[in-house]
């Protein structure tokens, strides 16, 4: 089977081939034998009910400098694509949930994934609290009372953005801390959104697992150990990734979620876990599929579009 596969994305030229996801997928897609479009949520365009990209034919190799070789500029409707991977990063602002409206379009009829309508419901810092008992005590909220007293009965607690990424924006702040004043004034500077104030985890220390999912399931996760000193494990902030195994709670987190996560279409999904708690649930454009590869030989990016195919045979 050959599929014809758009990749909404952000721009190609400048991934990092050796530990992106969505260029495993891209790979792997190839080397499938599907045909392969990228463009980025910007070209698109919505014309009397149809919805158009401007972008360009691609192939990939693994060549650093040289992983993508573009054809033409072309207009193409969205309808003609047999599936369409939704894989920019946040933030997720007005304009990626406008983004997902397009989509709307065209799904299912064109297979999108994730699902643009539930990955527009399911904010990742959100959706977690839609399942009772696996998250760490968690505050979601603009009022400075209600932050004062969550952290005078927690102790110390993380800080966050609503809807930040990459560990942008995390603090921890201690159960004296007198900066909390400061930091709420700067998050307030950045935009009208609450704010996660959330129990500390201690075992943030042995790390932060990332758990990939596909279709509902389990496939394997990596460890991300943040640097001494530091509470962030994102990889982009110098987080340092090593390999781990599930967990029985991994597994039994996973399986709380995963038939949820099955029936809205939410087919690639990475969560984050601390010790026994799920912190977030990574809709968007979920990563660690290289280095789950590189440690375990899994790839859930392969174990995607074996699915992917098996719902583009029955349609």
């Amino acid at each position: 089977m050959s599929l014809k596969v758009a990749v909404q994305m952000d721009p190609l030229e400048a991934v990092n081939i050796e530990g992106d996801t969505t260029f495993l997928m891209l790979e792997n897609a190839q080397a499938r034998g599907h045909e392969l479009f990228v463009y980025t949520p910007d070209r698109l365009a919505m014309e009397d009910g149809k919805v158009f990209t401007r972008g360009r034919s691609v192939t990939v190799e693994r060549v650093k400098g040289a992983h993508a070789t573009f054809g033409q500029w072309e207009v193409r409707e969205l309808a003609e694509f047999d599936v369409i991977l939704l894989r920019q990063d946040p933030p997720f602002d007005m304009s990626y949930i406008t983004s997902t409206h397009f989509l709307d379009k065209v799904h299912p009829k064109t297979l999108v994934v994730n699902n643009p309508a539930e990955v527009r419901n399911a904010p990742e810092k959100l959706f977690v609290t839609d399942f009772p008992g696996v998250q760490p005590p968690t505050l979601i909220t603009s009022d400075v009372e209600a932050i004062y007293d969550f952290r005078a009965r927690h102790g110390d607690i993380v800080l966050k953005p609503l809807y930040g990424l990459g560990g942008s924006g995390v603090a921890r702040l201690l159960a004296d801390d007198p900066n909390l004043d400061a930091m709420l004034d700067l998050h307030r500077a950045i935009g009208r959104e609450p704010v996660i104030a959330q129990k500390f985890l201690p075992a943030v220390s042995k790390g932060d697992k990332r758990i990939l999912l596909v279709d509902g399931e389990a496939v394997g996760g990596i460890n991300r150990v943040p640097k001494a000193g530091q509470i962030r494990s994102n990889l982009a902030v110098g987080g340092v990734a090593e390999a781990v195994e599930l967990s029985a709670r991994d597994l039994e987190l996973c399986a709380i979620i995963g038939p949820e996560l099955k029936r809205r279409g939410l087919m690639f999904v990475g969560i984050d876990v601390i010790g026994d708690y799920m912190t977030e649930i990574n809709v968007t454009s979920p990563t660690g599929a290289q280095a789950l590869k590189r440690f375990s030989g899994i790839d859930a990016t392969e174990i995607m579009w074996r699915r992917i195919e098996a719902l583009r045979a029955k349609a």
